[in-house]
């Protein structure tokens, strides 16, 4: 009979406990969505973690986690990317690791799945009109300004997806608002890298965003060093506050929080799985 393969869900990884915890939440969700197995896994990083701040359960990384999983015999899975795009993880680290571990384990079968956008999809741009229009329920008269931020990547395919998702999102949210922009907590210096261009930090700098209420719709999956209340982008609007008297800023939630995450990792998942 053919195995029946175990799906991962796989991140980039985080130094912080919360992030493995959402990731291990979602995994939970995901499972019971697709009523199979569903194991949460990083890319890198989690496993320094002390399991103390992880319900006494350490963070596993992907290649160890499946090279451990096939010396006890599962051979056959699929891995769903809890990533917005193409990354390098994607295209580079993850088919570069799985070669090597194929030739080691000759009996090893993994499938990936698709990133999470799609340019037929807009559920991305949908959640992250949700989470804007929950800050919009505080009106103040002053004109709203929504700044689409994303961490910024080396990879001008993964900043393409952020411009698609901010072209999507000026869709669901219409006269709602003043103005949607994409924009990057941070990028390479090099002029190869201007795709990732405005910073958030300067779009912040910029009349009339300067002299606005800005919601930063907050294109980042799971809390950590980046995305939260004390994260970088937080300080970035912190500062720009701090320079521009009449600026207001106001973060979204994660995209992770909404539950039709759910729908497009299941969509994913169903992709490759029949």
């Amino acid at each position: 009979m053919p195995q029946e393969p175990l799906t991962l869900l796989v991140d980039n990884g985080s130094l912080q406990p919360a992030a493995t915890l959402a990731l291990r939440e979602l995994a939970a969700k995901l499972s019971e969505r697709l009523q199979q197995p569903v194991e949460a896994v990083s890319l890198l990083h989690s496993s320094t973690i002390d399991s103390q701040a992880l319900d006494g359960r350490s963070a596993e990384i992907l290649f160890p986690a499946l090279e451990r999983r096939v010396e006890g015999g599962q051979t056959d899975y699929i891995v769903v990317p809890l990533f917005f795009g193409p990354s390098q993880a994607l295209t580079v680290y993850v088919p570069d690791n799985l070669s090597r571990l194929c030739k080691k384990f000759p009996a090893l079968r993994v499938t990936l799945a698709p990133p999470l956008h799609a340019p037929d999809d807009n559920r991305l741009a949908r959640i992250l009109a949700d989470h804007v229009r929950d800050e919009l329920k505080e009106p103040d008269g002053a004109p709203v300004r929504v700044a689409l931020v994303d961490h910024g990547s080396p990879v001008a395919a993964v900043a393409k997806v952020r411009d698609q998702l901010a072209q999507q999102l000026a869709v669901e949210l219409g006269s709602s608002v003043a103005a949607v922009a994409p924009c990057s907590m941070e990028r390479r210096p090099a002029p190869a890298y201007d795709f990732c261009d405005p910073l958030l930090a300067k779009l912040l700098a910029t009349s009339p965003w300067a002299d606005s209420r800005v919601i930063v719709a907050m294109q980042f999956l799971l809390p950590g060093r980046h995305a939260g209340p004390y994260g970088d982008v937080a300080e970035i609007c912190r500062k720009a506050e701090a320079a521009n008297p009449h600026l207001r800023t106001q973060m979204t939630k994660l995209v992770a929080e909404h539950p039709l995450l759910i729908d497009i990792l299941a969509d994913r998942w169903r992709s490759v799985a029949f």
